[in-house]
């Protein structure tokens, strides 16, 4: 891989406790931490050994139980592709892409582009969790681009470490779920729980708020020394422009790929789908979601070849999502048959009480999402048991579905697998960049910790 960064060389400057502390977790992280994929097969064995020795279950069940649930998530896997792709071609359609340049170019220094790139994840992240997780990284890189003096590992750590406002917006798996006619505990709570109870609820806004001011200048103060500093190599990359090496259409077929019309028509069905699907009583779901995205980027790029190109350039950033989604689905499989998500959940419960409960799902689900990184899965398997420790105890279940929706982002920051496709699109080893969110780490669990005690 060629390199797209330099050390700058510059004076020695004194650290301030957060610089140590990063450098720290930053060489730890530099020196120990392995691949994602590796990463997965060693919490496959891990899962083995839990299953085997806390659940008391045998080796060929808890293989078999892999094996069952292996190919179980087929069909989500392909929900959070999309995300990831439609959410990638819109990121880089021309409206978008002439928005981000545009910020680009009003930045001048290091601080304003981590402030930038961090806020902006932030927000696009707050709409759709796969919109922001690629407009996030992408406008990191024209920050980038065009400053110097920025560390850019941490440039695109500050905008990964926006991105977990995901599961506190209008996207977040599990509020949606709850929200969406005929989700399979509809019955067992008695109907659906709306999104003002859970992400709307005023302590998650104030959570969204806080986290978006806050983030940027912690991001801020954990920026290494001056002689410390990796700047992006502007002439290692190459243009992402791929309107400007459109060849001329020269044939029918050339120039129906060209058409604008196929778009228009496109689009206008789309937004019928969406009236029809809404005014029938549909909710906002992950298949929405990305119907929305899906015909947003159509109608911005303008022809078929345009949103064909930018689709295909987002399918690369999802090979590593697409490798390593059986092998998460396959602990799912396990934590499920075994009844280990439930045993952690149970020994939460069990010494929660109305009021702490929310707090006990929070730390639940941030250690079983080391396993199962992934919301809709991990509320399948977490979710019953909490929703019935709720009715028993006699607590808010919107709150403590949320909590555990917040311990699954929360987690995302210590967790590698989301960053997979940023580091595809960064250039970066995931050594390189997963040093740089563990103090947001820190911080962000005091927020959250600190809210589900108060609410």
């Amino acid at each position: 891989m060629q390199s797209n960064v330099v050390l700058n060389q510059q004076p020695a400057v004194r650290m301030n406790p957060l610089q140590r502390t990063t450098q720290l977790f930053a060489a730890v992280m530099e020196r120990y931490l392995p691949d994602p994929f590796v990463l997965v097969m060693l919490l496959t064995l891990v899962m083995l050994l839990l299953g085997t020795t806390v659940s008391h279950q045998s080796l060929p069940a808890m293989v078999r139980d892999w094996s069952n649930g292996f190919w179980g998530f087929l069909e989500f896997s392909m929900q959070v592709a999309l995300v990831v792709v439609t959410g990638y071609a819109l990121a880089v359609s021309p409206p978008i892409a002439k928005l981000m340049n545009w910020c680009a170019s009003r930045v001048h220094s290091p601080r304003g582009a981590i402030v930038c790139a961090t806020v902006v994840s932030c927000i696009t992240s707050y709409m759709n969790w796969g919109f922001g997780l690629i407009a996030g990284t992408l406008m990191a890189q024209q920050l980038a681009k065009r400053t110097r003096g920025i560390h850019y590992p941490l440039l695109i750590a500050s905008a990964y470490s926006g991105w977990i406002v995901y599961g506190l917006g209008v996207s977040a798996t599990i509020p949606i779920t709850l929200a969406t006619a005929g989700n399979p505990f509809a019955t067992s709570i008695g109907g659906l729980i709306s999104l003002r109870h859970t992400v709307f609820l005023p302590a998650v806004v104030a959570d969204a708020v806080v986290l978006i001011v806050t983030l940027p200048i912690l991001n801020i103060l954990i920026h290494p020394r001056p002689n410390a500093v990796l700047d992006i190599n502007p002439s290692s990359w190459e243009s992402t422009d791929s309107q400007d090496s459109v060849p001329t259409a020269k044939t029918p077929a050339e120039k129906l790929e060209r058409t604008r019309l196929l778009n228009v028509i496109m689009v206008f069905l789309g937004a019928g789908f969406l009236a029809y699907h809404f005014s029938s009583g549909g909710s906002l779901d992950i298949d929405t979601l990305n119907v929305i995205f899906l015909f947003c980027g159509l109608l911005f790029h303008g022809t078929p070849a345009a949103y064909v190109r930018a689709a295909s350039e987002g399918v690369r950033s999802i090979g590593g999502i697409v490798l390593q989604f059986p092998f998460y689905a396959g602990m799912m499989g396990m934590m499920k048959s075994s009844g280990l998500a439930v045993a952690i959940s149970k020994w939460m419960v069990d010494i929660s009480s109305v009021h702490t409960l929310p707090l006990f799902g929070l730390l639940s689900s941030f250690l079983i999402n080391f396993f199962a990184p992934s919301s809709g899965g991990h509320w399948a398997i977490q979710g019953p048991f909490m929703i019935e420790a709720a009715k028993s105890l006699g607590a808010d279940v919107a709150k403590t579905s949320m909590a555990v929706q917040m311990g699954c982002s929360w987690n995302d920051l210590v967790q590698p697998f989301w960053l997979i496709p940023i580091l595809t699109l960064a250039r970066l080893s995931v050594r390189q960049i997963m040093g740089y969110t563990i103090v947001p780490f820190l911080w962000v669990g005091i927020v959250y910790v600190v809210t589900v005690l108060i609410w």
